[in-house]
């Protein structure tokens, strides 16, 4: 099979020739019919190891979720069979074949087509995560999301708005921006920075908001901060900017009794994963059946242009998610 690999210490892709192997106990073989992308694996590479196969440490498979079919089944599982179509959570995604851990793995709904369903699994876990599971948000609270045209941020739009909240956004685009409020973004602010406050108190008249999502690092921590009302929840999830510290007002957490928390799966247990992973499925995944809910895709492209995908992504010039179509044109 063809599989995309990356150098952790370069960062270099290459297209390479892997034989596909069994899936383990719990897993499941995938032909990937579609994967996207997400930033995170860009920093770190994959999971997958290939030295006996490439004779390179370095080397690893890169892609973190795809849609597909089963081919194959390891012993244990049960929930799936061979023809099923599933999506999820895949380390080393960008490949003809993948393995989905069972309890990872999210049955696509009828009518959802495999451009879709490559889409869905990573950013609108971690959404669905730091919006509902952690966020608690509820019908017409009010929810920041900055960086909202980012593939998680337009995930965190459209779970807030299918729970009936309002949402303000931030992006550095004004025409990403009036892309989301076609979308159901109510209120946008065109800012990279953390200039953000005084629109968020005009928007909630100055209540604060019930929910703020960091989407960028420790350049907007202060600010996401101020943006919250009494009892509001700030999520973390990542530091594109580079800014990994930032200053706090202990006495204005504890006055305001705010609550701050990070979303990563880094030290998560696989059964903890699967909590999200059923949470999600449980809570978003009948909108995403009706057809009230879907991802926002950018861009589609074929699976031997994953450099020229990565590049659009690194240039942020994205609004929504991008896309490798892998298997056979149909869905």
């Amino acid at each position: 099979m063809k599989a995309w690999m990356m150098d952790s210490a370069t960062q270099a892709l290459s297209l390479v020739d892997l034989p596909v192997s069994a899936p383990a106990a719990g897993q499941l073989q995938v032909q990937v019919m579609a994967a996207s992308l997400n930033r995170g694996e860009f920093l770190r590479g994959g999971k997958v190891p290939v030295a006996a196969v490439t004779g390179s440490a370095s080397l690893k498979r890169c892609g973190m979720e795809a849609a597909g079919i089963v081919t194959a089944v390891g012993d244990g599982v049960s929930r799936f069979r061979v023809g099923d179509r599933v999506m999820g959570r895949a380390a080393g995604g960008f490949a003809e074949q993948t393995t989905i851990d069972e309890r990872d793995a999210i049955p696509v709904p009828d009518g959802v087509n495999w451009v879709d369903a490559g889409s869905i699994a990573i950013a609108g876990a971690v959404a669905y995560d730091m919006v509902v599971a952690e966020g608690e948000l509820k019908r017409d609270e009010a929810i920041l999301v900055t960086s909202v045209a980012s593939g998680v941020g337009v995930a965190c739009l459209q779970i807030a708005k299918a729970l009936g909240a309002r949402v303000i956004g931030t992006s550095g685009s004004s025409s990403k921006l009036a892309a989301l409020r076609a979308a159901g973004l109510d209120e946008g602010v065109l800012t990279r920075g953390p200039d953000f406050v005084d629109a968020v108190n005009r928007f909630t008249e100055g209540r604060g908001v019930q929910v703020a999502i960091n989407n960028i690092g420790g350049s907007v921590f202060e600010a996401c901060l101020q943006s919250l009302g009494y009892m509001g929840r700030l999520a973390l999830v990542g530091h594109v900017d580079g800014v990994r510290h930032s200053q706090i007002d202990l006495d204005d957490v504890h006055s305001r009794r705010l609550r701050i928390f990070g979303v990563s799966n880094k030290l998560r247990t696989a059964a903890q994963r699967a909590a999200t992973i059923a949470g999600f499925t449980r809570d978003i995944v009948p909108f995403i059946r009706a057809g009230s809910m879907r991802p926002l895709i950018d861009q589609v492209l074929p699976f031997d242009q994953l450099p020229q995908a990565r590049e659009r992504m690194q240039a942020d010039l994205h609004v929504g998610k991008i896309v490798l179509r892998i298997g056979a044109d149909r869905d």
